[in-house]
């Protein structure tokens, strides 16, 4: 249905906006909330070895488990957005919080694959309705355009961190409870939040919600489920078996009609025109490729760690830290380089640094030097950490106010996309080229998959060099004129309240 539009709040506020210390604790409130939705995108990683002997799970079963509830988020991020903008957002967040906690019981509870599957499917409704509401929270609260840049910045680098973090935590809660905490301990932090946002932070709807486009969500969900089914499980049933083509054909319609029903829609799920914005459309590759490398990345480290060289969840956790530290020390330095600045040095810095980690990773082996590990993992976080604030920051450049939430919320989208299409290619890929037992055989195999991480983040480093130059400013300016033809936000960034 229809993506969110980020408007002036029905509820009256004081001209000057909120206090510095106010719009602080909802700016934290909202990271605390998309913390724990972060968080579950990679803490299940490291648990994948142990679900897999306690639920009987296939590889192909793994990639679900991680893929179920992506794929989900990703398609409901817009219509959750703007059902929020309908209903209010307070209440939709407020919502997706308690959802998410539900899903996170069920999944604790879980007796089989099938229904651990089905349990993730939950927790990503509910996951759905925080990150776009909060995204749009954030821009209404934070109005002056250096201070929103940096709000965006401190909000990517959260969830970049939550996402680097996921490994260790996971390792953690496995090696002393079981697979089962990493769900179980998202249940007291998202009440928690729940009760915090209902304190703190205010109502608010946008007071012309965008029309319902339910052919767009239609063709959005059978693109992205269909898509990355026939790419799960062409291996285990053949590439061209009638399943495998059908859903293949069933992708492929998809994505010719979804952008021919946009161009006759007064309001489309996502406005084609936003791609004629080289910021935008260089924003939403940067996220497909730079997490389609993390997704990538996590589900073939864990089975490398505790597999092939044999460790426990909790050390193969700690292996990762490398990761979680350079996360931690770049995402709030990008968010500062992309508000003084611009986005060109973190992207070109991000895709350098993701190119070489998977380069090194090209040459790894069962009993592979710890400094090898080290550094590539240093590496990885360092430009994972550097690459999410720029592309918020690129997405909603240049957008009027009216737009920087839809922006942003696709933004969103191509993050879990990537994520999901990680986990399906380069898992794939790697699994089927695995050659006799698993435990000798995963890390030769892996070495296509680092391949594929160097591509990405080569093209990273392209993408950050073409779509900041004074051409493409241009066409992001041109793009505001077209949505905004009377001036009635602010260009640059969409950043000031509306005249």
């Amino acid at each position: 249905m229809s993506p969110p539009t980020t408007g002036p709040t029905i509820t009256p506020q004081p001209p000057t906006g909120p206090d510095r210390r106010h719009r602080l604790l909802v700016l934290a409130i909202c990271c605390f909330s998309l913390f724990i939705v972060g968080l579950d995108n990679t803490v299940v990683n490291v648990a994948l070895p142990s679900i897999q002997r306690e639920l009987d799970a296939p590889a192909s079963g793994l990639q679900w488990i991680i893929d179920a509830y992506t794929l989900v988020l990703a398609s409901l991020l817009m219509l959750s957005g703007s059902v929020a903008d309908r209903i209010g957002r307070r209440r939709v967040f407020r919502t997706g919080l308690l959802v998410f906690v539900l899903g996170s019981l069920l999944c604790s509870l879980a007796p089989s694959l099938g229904w651990l599957v089905s349990f993730r499917v939950v927790q990503a409704v509910g996951g759905s309705m925080l990150n776009p509401v909060a995204m749009s929270i954030i821009t209404n609260t934070f109005t002056d355009r250096r201070e929103r840049a940096q709000a965006i910045g401190v909000w990517s680098g959260v969830v970049g961190l939550s996402m680097a973090l996921g490994p260790l935590i996971g390792g953690f809660l496995v090696n002393s409870a079981g697979w089962q905490s990493i769900f179980l301990i998202n249940i007291p932090v998202g009440l928690a939040a729940f009760v915090l946002a209902r304190r703190h932070i205010p109502e608010s709807r946008a007071p012309h919600p965008r029309r319902l486009d339910p052919v767009g969500q239609v063709l959005m969900l059978l693109l992205l489920g269909c898509g990355t089914a026939a790419i799960i499980e062409g291996p285990g049933y053949g590439w061209t078996s009638p399943l495998i083509l059908a859903l293949a054909a069933v992708a492929l319609t998809s994505l010719v009609l979804l952008p021919l029903w946009e161009r006759r829609v007064a309001e489309p799920l996502i406005d084609p025109r936003f791609f004629h914005s080289a910021p935008f459309t260089g924003a939403t590759l940067t996220a497909v490729c730079a997490f389609a490398a993390l997704g990538g990345f996590l589900f073939v480290n864990t089975l490398y760690l505790q597999v092939v060289r044999g460790y426990s969840p909790v050390q193969a956790g700690l292996w990762t830290l490398p990761m979680a530290v350079m996360t931690l020390i770049a995402a709030p330095l990008s968010g500062r380089i992309v508000g003084r600045s611009g986005p060109r040095l973190p992207l070109v810095a991000a895709g350098t640094a993701l190119a070489a980690s998977g380069l090194l990773l090209t040459r790894l082996a069962a009993d592979s030097p710890p400094t090898l590990l080290i550094v590539s993992y240093a590496l990885f976080g360092l430009g994972f950490g550097l690459v999410n604030a720029p592309i918020t920051n690129a997405a909603v450049s240049g957008m009027p106010l009216a737009q920087a939430g839809v922006a942003a919320a696709v933004a969103s989208t191509s993050r879990q996309v990537g994520q999901s299409l990680g986990v399906a290619v380069i898992g794939t890929v790697v699994v089927s080229s695995v050659a006799g037992p698993v435990a000798t055989g995963l890390a030769p195999a892996s070495h296509a998959g680092w391949w594929i991480v160097t591509g990405l983040g080569l093209t990273l480093v392209l993408l950050g060099l073409v779509t900041t130059t004074a051409w493409a400013e241009g066409t992001a300016a041109r793009v505001a004129d077209r949505l905004d033809p009377e001036g009635a936000g602010v260009r640059n960034g969409g950043v000031e309240r509306l005249r």
